[in-house]
């Protein structure tokens, strides 16, 4: 084998390896789930009084206690255990910003609450104008934001309907000079009917109802990249993406044969290290746009883990709505976005 081949597949594996987080020979994305009684992090209903309500299961009426005792255990290697008071140190006098849908609002939401139990002592303020939420440590000048932008990308409103534009990233302005920015879309491109957002798609010079999801997806991950690529600084800040966040509405995708079965009365994770379904084609996208970038982008591969918890999301004990529809998407607090914090504090740090 030449040199250049062998160049070549030396790259290929680099790449690897940056893409999804694995550094002196251990994937911290790779594991199981194991059974710990030091668990969960927190109380939501004590230890969070903002915690939104449709994450707070047991105050919603969960009866089982057992999801709440899971901690994550990468093969070959331990997680550090979480340390709120420094990672507010460490980011004394910075902003982190969380972009994406309510996966994303998820995931914030877990990391404030993780830090006030970290450090109850500390004033915090809590404010919401539009769709971005600021949650500041007053003590360490540390903000925590969360803009609600599910498709990255640009929807607006004109005289025709909702367009949602995929080239176009004009909300943007937001995201820069931020020290710490985690991003994430996919949940909101599968909606349909009533729940769909848009009335329009623009792609370039084009105008249409609908098309493939999967296509779009893909066009407006590319004008995300483009962004990325155009304006952040690695020097000044981290960028992250989220991955994508699995939901547990058909049981077939974990070996069951009922497929009107969903998350519903599951009260134990899916035990083995690898899931049946495999990983979904929008986090292949994600991957394969990731590795193109010009720019350093992390990806928090939360996929497969999160794909192994059918039993960690609120169910019918969401309490939203007052209906008994089932939230098999989103996920209890405590729960496992706190485990994508721990994820994200141990890559921050380790950088």
């Amino acid at each position: 084998m030449d040199s250049f081949a062998i160049g070549a597949k030396l790259l290929l594996l680099l790449l690897s390896l940056v893409v999804h987080g694995e550094s002196n020979g251990c994937d911290i994305f790779q594991g199981s789930w194991v059974h710990d009684e030091t668990y969960p992090l927190y109380d939501a209903s004590t230890d969070c009084p903002f915690i939104e309500k449709q994450f707070d299961c047991q105050k919603n009426g969960r009866p089982d206690k057992d999801y709440l005792k899971y901690r994550w255990q990468p093969t070959g290697c331990n997680l550090p255990r979480f340390n709120g008071r420094d990672f507010l140190l460490r980011h004394q006098g910075k902003s982190i910003l969380f972009v994406g849908d309510s996966l994303s609002l998820n995931q914030w939401q877990s990391l404030t609450c993780m830090l006030h139990k970290a450090v109850p002592e500390s004033k915090y303020q809590l404010t919401r104008v539009g769709d971005l939420s600021t949650f500041t440590f007053l003590g360490f000048n540390t903000q925590l934001m969360f803009s609600r932008k599910p498709f990255l990308v640009d929807l607006v409103k004109t005289s025709a309907g909702r367009v949602l534009k995929l080239g176009s990233t004009e909300s943007g302005a937001l995201w820069k000079d931020k020290d710490v920015l985690i991003f994430n879309t996919w949940h909101w491109w599968l909606h349909s009917g009533r729940k769909q957002e848009w009335d329009y798609i623009e792609d370039g010079s084009r105008t249409m109802r609908d098309m493939n999801r999967l296509v779009a997806f893909e066009k407006a991950l590319n004008t995300w990249a483009k962004w990325v690529d155009t304006n952040i600084d690695p020097t000044k800040t981290k960028v992250f993406y989220q991955g994508v966040s699995p939901d547990h509405t058909n049981a077939t995708s974990w070996g069951h044969s009922n497929a009107t079965k969903d998350c519903r009365e599951e009260t134990q994770p899916f035990i083995g290290h690898k899931y049946r379904r495999g990983s979904p084609a929008a986090e292949l996208v994600v991957e394969k746009m990731i590795s193109n970038m010009s720019k350093p982008v992390q990806l928090l591969g939360v996929t497969m883990l999160s794909q192994l918890r059918k039993d960690a999301h609120p169910s019918i004990y969401g309490g939203v709505g007052g209906h008994m529809e089932a939230d098999c998407s989103h996920w209890c607090l405590a729960g496992v976005p706190d485990t994508w914090n721990q994820l994200l504090y141990a890559t921050l740090v380790r950088s």
